[in-house]
């Protein structure tokens, strides 16, 4: 788990802004979590395929992609730095941060930081109106995703396997090959054989 506060009042970007450079923080509610320790290879991997594969297709669109460390502002008391997040509304892009609600959102789960992709950062993304939220597991190497429904929440999880293509609803149209994104053999091809080739039996 990240470590957390538990303050007696409720810290504020503006607490945010005064913290050391150096370190990596994300506020919740009001509540501070260290974003601590660092990533491992692999998460900077996939988060890295991610954002390259959207910069490339997004070139010459309107929206606009970001990778961490980039600060999204819902509120006061809601600041947080996803993996990767594309923005379409120009207006929310500040020389700073980004102010509002991202259209996509892409979270790359590690040990110490799941549960609250999961839980509490879920629930905020829906809160504020994130339309499409994807969890990555870049162990297992599959994705889930979340879309906001015309309720205002998001839907059971639509769970994506690694030989599978993703075509995401924002931008719409764009369609993302997991295999590419996992550094794995595309579908219907023969990885190169390892280990023992005599079968026991």
């Amino acid at each position: 788990m990240p470590a957390q506060f538990k303050p007696l009042h409720r810290y504020t970007f503006e607490d945010y802004q005064r913290w050391p450079e150096d370190q990596r923080w994300e506020i919740i509610g009001g509540v501070a979590f260290n974003m601590c320790p660092a990533p491992s290879t692999r998460h900077q991997t996939v988060t890295g395929n991610f954002f390259s594969h959207l910069r490339v297709k997004l070139s010459g669109r309107r929206c606009r992609v970001f990778i961490a460390p980039t600060d999204v502002k819902f509120s006061d008391t809601d600041v947080v730095q996803p993996d990767v997040l594309v923005v379409c509304d120009p207006a929310k892009i500040t020389p700073s941060h980004v102010e509002g609600a991202p259209d996509l959102v892409v979270e790359v789960l590690s040990p110490s930081t799941s549960a609250k992709d999961l839980r509490e950062k879920k629930a905020l993304y829906q809160r504020y109106g994130v339309r499409e939220y994807l969890v990555i597991d870049p162990l297992e190497n599959f994705v889930q995703r979340f879309l906001l429904g015309d309720d205002g929440g998001y839907a059971g999880a639509e769970i994506f396997a690694p030989q599978d293509t993703v075509r995401l609803v924002t931008p719409a149209g764009l369609e993302i090959a997991l295999w590419e994104i996992f550094e794995l053999p595309a579908p219907g091809t023969t990885p190169p054989a390892v280990g023992p080739t005599e079968f026991c039996g």
